[in-house]
């Protein structure tokens, strides 16, 4: 009797417990967006065969979205861990990716205007522009980039 007591008390306490403990096990890439914001993330595979600067998300017609960056790039792990976070809405961790891809890749136009993505979600207006202005430069035969209407609304003014 007295060891299905503590069994009892165990569960019991176990269950009281997970819903506390649940949040510091919880690591950001479990958390799922919601909403209008959750979408499918390709597999490493998937991310591996897509062309260069190829939206890594599905997106509605007239809206922008963070960019791939080539194969080759030695930016591109930082720049689609940016991707990664902005899928979530986590700009200001983005931004801090999209800008480490640049350290490694200064050249690289898709975290370019990635960065500039981020910072306009951010509300840091004059420094997306200037984002957006150097991807333009960085990737001139880049539809994705300079035909954005996002990059358009920023350096039309």
């Amino acid at each position: 009797m007295h060891n299905n007591h503590e069994v009892r008390r165990s569960r019991l306490l176990s269950l009281l417990l997970i819903p506390f403990l649940l949040p510091f096990f919880a690591g950001c890439e479990s958390r799922q967006p919601t909403g209008e914001a959750k979408k499918e993330t390709p597999t490493a595979e998937a991310k591996q065969d897509m062309p260069a600067g190829e939206a890594m998300t599905e997106s509605p017609a007239g809206t922008d979205t963070a960019l791939a960056a080539p194969a080759s790039s030695l930016g591109r792990a930082a720049n689609d861990e940016g991707v990664s976070h902005a899928q979530q809405g986590h700009w200001d961790v983005a931004e801090g990716h999209f800008r480490k891809a640049l350290e490694a890749d200064p050249n690289l136009g898709e975290a370019q205007f990635n960065l500039g993505l981020a910072l306009d979600k951010l509300d840091k207006h004059d420094e997306a522009k200037a984002a957006f202005v150097k991807a333009a430069q960085l990737a001139p035969g880049n539809n994705r980039i300079v035909e954005s209407p996002i990059l358009k609304k920023h350096t039309s003014s």
